[in-house]
């Protein structure tokens, strides 16, 4: 453990050292999500995000966040004697690696992609007729996102495709994936 904090801290140091930059800021946004799962019909859930955002370096660029998120997704069977709701609020923790492609003053278009912990701080599961385990569900999970962005002067804009990579219930399959879209302020 000691050792994988000293490689960390010298990374964030070689970043620093080399007139990488530094910021901070909030963000904002909707999601649709959808869980899908074999053998029934999904659809999606609109959803929230809010947090925090952090960026280091220049033209390519770490971009951690931390922020709270609602998702989920609905089910039916073909014949109609299933149906389902559930929705998650969790905790995100992605960790993107980034480039700017475009950067003209303080206009810039970037893409960005890499890996999200999401852990389920709670769950409203809604079941109609459901089987008796399909809402047993993890309280975490791991997925990557990958998508584009614009910066212009403090505003910046998100667009993500989220993806899960460990299914958040084994027996029936399900994984989560959403689209995001979001609008972020840069205080620092």
């Amino acid at each position: 453990m000691k050792k994988q904090l000293l490689i960390l801290a010298l990374l964030i140091t070689g970043v620093v050292s080399a007139r990488a930059q530094a910021m901070l800021g909030i963000k904002g946004g909707v999601n649709f999500s959808k869980i899908n799962t074999d053998n029934l019909k999904e659809s999606n859930v609109t959803g929230y995000q809010v947090g925090l955002y952090g960026r280091i370096g220049n033209s390519w660029y770490l971009q951690p966040e931390l922020y709270l998120g609602s998702r989920g997704g609905k089910f039916e069977t073909s014949n109609n004697t299933t149906d389902a709701k559930v929705t998650f609020t969790t905790l995100n923790v992605p960790l993107l690696v980034g480039r700017k492609l475009v950067s003209i003053g303080s206009f810039n278009i970037r893409a960005m992609a890499g890996p999200i912990y999401s852990y389920n701080l709670s769950k409203d599961i809604d079941f109609k007729g459901a089987v008796q385990d399909f809402g047993s569900y993890k309280n975490s999970t791991l997925g990557f996102q990958a998508g584009g962005g614009i910066d212009i002067g403090n505003l910046t804009a998100d667009l993500r495709y989220e993806g899960g990579l460990t299914k958040i219930n084994e027996r029936y399959g399900q994984r989560a994936n959403l689209w995001a879209l979001s609008v972020g302020f840069k205080i620092l």
